[in-house]
């Protein structure tokens, strides 16, 4: 069953919920703000074709790891490497290592960062692509769920 987390528009906290064609609006319960949503019947199948909270159709995917994790972890390999004279950064390759085979993939919304587990069609989802995110950020390029083509 797909879920999905909403990052809350007014405070950045995260609001865990499931595709429920019935909900059109959900509620942080840090600030109580609510936020509007439009799932609908693809949605409770698993299948993400547009982001219910932005309604846009442009979505990476990419291994489901805390990114501030991650970076606190190479900081701490790389200021340990002094002392073990740089093992501590292959045994932080190590984990990585073992981590990108066992995590499982999330497909995420590159306007609005909504992230979404569990999706029947995560095959369809594309590898993050930096100039679409530039393009979609910084200039609030659409691209309607098509690939970037030069």
């Amino acid at each position: 069953m797909m879920s999905v987390q909403i990052t809350c528009s007014h405070c950045g906290s995260s609001i865990e919920v499931h595709p429920d064609v019935n909900a059109h609006k959900v509620q942080c319960e840090i600030c109580q703000q609510t936020m509007d949503v439009n799932f609908n019947h693809e949605h409770e199948k698993g299948l993400l074709k547009e982001c219910p909270v932005c309604s846009r159709q442009d979505f990476y995917k990419q291994k489901d790891f805390n990114r501030k994790i991650g970076v606190a972890l190479f900081i701490m390999a790389a200021i340990l490497s002094i002392w073990t004279y740089g093992l501590s950064l292959v045994a932080l390759y190590l984990v990585d290592l073992f981590l990108f085979r066992r995590l499982a993939l999330v497909a995420i919304c590159y306007k609005c960062r909504t992230n979404f587990r569990g999706l029947a069609n995560m095959s369809e989802i594309r590898d993050y692509d930096h100039e679409m995110n530039d393009r979609i950020v910084y200039a609030d390029h659409d691209f309607k769920g098509k690939p970037l083509s030069h």
